[in-house]
């Protein structure tokens, strides 16, 4: 017998965390979010919102930087993951396609893919792997031989989710698809991320700028801005909200691109359902 939809535990749940950086500056406060399974979830704002901050809090690579999550909580699967090591991170299933550094510059295409193999993993499942990669992303079983340093934008972030890809992650957090991309890129990747998640079953964490790229695939999307939610729903509850139209689609008309709070008031961190 089915369970009933309510009890569908959260694959993710990221629970009021806070993070901070060099023991001094706080990026994130108190966000929350959950991603159920199956789901593509987005979480939009613009530079210095904490969206990449958040996500590197689920990834594990905050000491990277000198920040650690000084309170709340990361659960996946059920278990506490929040402040521990990235690869143990990774083990449990999730993989991170990050902001800068995306490929190995001075690896080919292929050795890009085989990195990312643990221990363990046989050379017939890694070749299995690879084919399976090639087939959402056949311009990369061309430029096999190819220097990742000379890849293109779109090339570099294919090779960047077909990476990541590789490990056979549950769960894909994927960092600014769209940065420094044609639109026309942006389009096909986008539609990838939305076959992945419909032939593969991985759900995928989405971090954007461009909430119009966004919320054409997510199902459900959160709004940050100065290292807090301050509006979360569905995407097409998002997509037709005006405030959302007016500072984040580009519908305002006036010319000038203000602060959300300039926008609109509204309660710190209140949720929205319509």
């Amino acid at each position: 017998m089915n369970a009933p939809p309510e009890a569908i535990a959260p694959l993710l749940a990221v629970d009021k965390l806070e993070v901070v950086y060099k023991h001094a500056i706080t990026a994130v406060q108190g966000i929350s979010l959950n991603v159920m399974p199956g789901q593509i979830v987005a979480v939009l704002g613009t530079n210095g919102a904490g969206k990449s901050t958040t996500l590197r809090a689920i990834s594990g690579f905050l000491g990277l930087d000198d920040a650690r999550v000084t309170d709340g909580s990361i659960t996946f699967k059920g278990a506490r993951i929040e402040n521990r090591a990235p690869h143990l991170i990774a083990r449990r299933g999730i993989a991170l396609v990050p902001e800068r550094e995306k490929v190995f510059p001075n690896l080919t295409v292929t050795e890009n893919l085989h990195a990312p193999a643990t221990s363990g993993v046989s050379r017939a499942d890694i070749r299995r792997r690879e084919e399976l990669v090639y087939q959402f992303f056949p311009r990369l079983a061309e430029l096999r031989p190819r220097i990742g340093g000379l890849l293109s934008g779109g090339e570099r972030q294919m090779l960047a989710l077909a990476s990541a890809l590789m490990c056979h992650p549950e769960l894909l957090l994927v960092d600014e698809l769209s940065l420094g991309l044609a639109p026309v890129i942006v389009e096909q990747l986008a539609q990838r991320l939305t076959e992945i998640r419909a032939e593969l079953g991985i759900t995928i964490l989405l971090v954007e700028q461009s909430a119009t790229v966004a919320l054409a695939i997510a199902d459900y999307g959160y709004v940050l801005e100065n290292g807090r939610v301050v509006l979360d729903g569905t995407a097409e509850r998002l997509r037709n909200h005006g405030d959302i139209k007016e500072f984040y689609l580009g519908q305002a008309g006036s010319g000038e691109r203000r602060s959300y709070r300039e926008i609109k008031q509204y309660r710190r961190s209140r949720r929205w359902y319509g």
